[in-house]
């Protein structure tokens, strides 16, 4: 069964991007200033499915909702 709860390791791996905590702070320090003022589902560094995914993980308080709102926090502000 999955969990409810997801972290941002497993939304990485959910988008299809390298996971690993350095490579995820890679991630968000070379992309945080595409993302600056725009939603985070809006950025430009994402492909149409990742951005529908997190699109509708937010828009539908969906369990994963929390992780992609903590990306939205690290990149787009």
């Amino acid at each position: 069964m999955e969990s409810p709860f997801h972290s941002l390791v497993d939304l990485f791996k959910q988008l299809g991007l390298p996971h690993e905590p350095a490579q995820i702070r890679v991630f968000i320090e070379s992309n945080r200033q595409q993302c600056l003022g725009c939603a985070v589902q809006d950025a430009p560094v994402w492909s149409a499915s990742q951005a529908a995914f997190l699109s509708e993980a937010i828009a539908e308080d969906a369990d994963w909702a929390i992780a992609a709102e903590s990306l939205a926090d690290l990149l787009c502000r």
